[in-house]
């Protein structure tokens, strides 16, 4: 794998599905040592804002159950006795959130946690500050800013919503029906035993961190290849009643670039044509068919998700090692091996 050779990270863990059919390859080690095997599809991972796509889904299946509507005002459901800014009279509606389009920064402002919890000060108080004595960055549904802080704000206002904590609503609608029993918000002992382990940018190995309470819409999930791969299974399985509403409320593009102001953050894995319930869109071009891509990093793993939602063909892969030169290079890769597989 190209990216593996050229950019000499630590380990390397890829898979494909094509109309039903898988195949996963590991290279390099898990995790630094002597007898260290190659990951594999069970190997163990942070997904970092993939995550987002997650989120994106259950507000779909919340959306097709009648449970929240799409343009239904973040404060209607936010709980948190809280007034949320509006900006031009637009206030921020679900869908504003589920595009990047709420007008939010990237992040919350809040100190920096420790090495071994660095996220212990992203928190619903750090979040209630923000939202009683700042403004938005611009009017919601007109430009685009990539925001972790507005989809930890979409899964507090799902789990508002509900009534119930949002990873018991991620377990409800996705990953208890798809048995992705790894794709978890926190480890066992036993999972613990099969993770891999991230590294910063200059080798030096990461810990293990808490996910905390608040990440969960933006960046907190655990995961590995097999379970990718069944959702990927999920997302291509484009005819089957199952879920068929759900799917076509996630796939849509909700958000087109043109006449956004500002657009920023978007285009390192591929340039955003639009905005899917957190899923990038790019439009075909050339031979590449339309795909929908999510990218991810945390704790010192990058990876990368993308489909072809109307050529059955889908892909995930992870390095772990933070380093954006391979991260670009293994989007690019699998954009090109989707182009090339993609049944015409």
């Amino acid at each position: 794998m190209v990216t593996f050779v050229g950019h000499k990270v630590p380990g390397l863990v890829i898979g494909a599905v094509r109309n039903g059919e898988r195949a996963v390859a590991g290279f390099g080690k898990r995790f630094t040592g002597a007898n260290a095997a190659a990951p594999d599809g069970k190997t163990i991972f942070r997904i970092g804002s993939v995550t987002k796509a997650f989120a994106g889904a259950v507000l779909a299946s919340e959306a097709v159950g009648g449970r929240v509507a799409l343009t239904d005002p973040l404060e209607k459901h936010l709980g948190w006795d809280v007034k949320v800014p509006t900006r031009e009279g637009k206030a921020v509606r679900l869908i504003d959130l589920a595009t990047h389009a709420g007008g939010f920064p990237r992040e919350v402002p809040h100190e920096s946690g420790q090495p071994n919890d660095p996220f212990a000060n992203i928190t619903k108080q750090a979040f209630v500050a923000f939202l009683k004595g700042n403004d938005l960055m611009f009017a919601p549904g007109t430009g685009a800013l990539y925001s972790n802080m507005g989809f930890d704000l979409l899964a507090a206002a799902l789990a508002g919503a509900a009534g119930k904590p949002y990873p018991d609503l991620l377990r409800d609608h996705i990953t208890q029906p798809l048995g992705m029993s790894d794709t978890v918000f926190s480890l066992d002992d036993e999972q613990r035993g099969r993770l891999m382990q991230g590294h910063d940018f200059g080798g030096e190995a990461l810990p293990e961190v808490p996910t905390g309470s608040v990440i969960l819409g933006s960046g907190g999930l655990y995961s590995n290849v097999n379970d990718m791969l069944a959702w990927l299974e999920w997302h291509l399985d484009r005819f089957s009643a199952r879920d068929a509403e759900m799917r076509l409320v996630d796939h849509a593009v909700w958000l087109q670039r043109d006449g956004l102001s500002p657009v920023y953050g978007f285009d390192e894995s591929g340039r955003m044509d639009g905005l899917g319930l957190a899923w990038i869109v790019m439009m075909p071009e050339g031979n590449r068919p339309l795909i929908l891509q999510k990218a991810g990093g945390l704790q010192g793993i990058l990876c990368y998700a993308a489909f072809a939602p109307s050529r059955g063909i889908g892909a995930f892969i992870a390095i772990n090692q933070f380093d954006f030169g391979a991260a670009m290079a293994m989007a690019a890769a699998v954009n090109e091996m989707i182009a090339t597989l993609a049944p015409r």
